[in-house]
């Protein structure tokens, strides 16, 4: 049977609408998934309705999470935030938890992910954080630009085989302090945690990267999106 994916949707403030990058669709239905993207919303009533049809959610990347989430002040060089889908995905990813459905975290996913279990975030890489690598890349957004390490007796580790991986970087915010419900599975080479799993969970993982735009040309990003489709039961 086929496996239904909720994604969460982006949200565009000037046009007032929501959309999505395609490449998180096209990526899941090369997988024989089916992908479906969820309205934004904080019903909690429409909200379980999709805990109930889907095996497995992919939090996407897009707007900065608002530092209430993590109880900070919001700092000048924060980006524009949604507190909705803020509101939205922590139910979603709560939920999901509790049913025991698979989850992926991109980029801001990965953040979503950490700051919902009482972690916290850089609200900015220059200017809190301070490197020599370059995380925010130019188009096409597939190449990579720096290596991480792979930590061995993790989920990624089993997954890829590798011990160190190149990955494309699209961001400004990353993991400050690890939340207490997950494990770091990546280091970047200027010490960022780059990938992490929540080890009570079947399938609960989150990447800084972007598989979406690398998945075609990379190896390894389509080996992270296949056990993230195959950890799903069919719906």
């Amino acid at each position: 049977m086929r496996k239904v994916i909720g994604v969460m949707p982006l949200y565009d403030a000037e046009k007032k609408s929501y959309w999505i990058q395609p490449r998180y669709l096209q990526m899941l239905e090369a997988e024989n998934a089916i992908p479906l993207v969820l309205p934004l919303t904080t019903n909690h009533y429409e909200l379980d309705y999709f805990i109930e049809i889907c095996g497995g959610f992919l939090l996407s990347g897009g707007h900065d999470v608002s530092p209430a989430v993590y109880r900070e002040e919001r700092k000048p060089w924060c980006g524009p935030c949604c507190e909705a889908r803020d509101e939205m995905e922590q139910y979603i990813l709560k939920k999901a938890v509790e049913a025991d459905r698979s989850v992926l975290g991109i980029c801001r996913g990965i953040q979503l992910m950490n700051v919902c279990y009482d972690g916290t975030l850089y609200q900015d890489l220059k200017t809190e954080y301070g490197t020599c690598i370059n995380h925010r890349i130019e188009p096409s957004y597939d190449k990579t630009v720096h290596m991480n390490t792979i930590q061995k007796d993790t989920p990624l580790y089993d997954i890829l085989g590798k011990e160190h991986i190149r990955v494309n970087s699209y961001h400004h915010q990353a993991i400050k302090t690890l939340s207490p419900q997950f494990k770091q599975m990546a280091i970047s080479e200027d010490g960022l945690i780059e990938s992490i799993y929540m080890p009570a969970c079947k399938y609960v993982v989150g990447v800084q990267w972007h598989p979406e735009y690398s998945y075609q040309l990379d190896e390894n990003s389509r080996n992270l999106v296949h056990s993230f489709v195959d950890s799903i039961q069919g719906c």
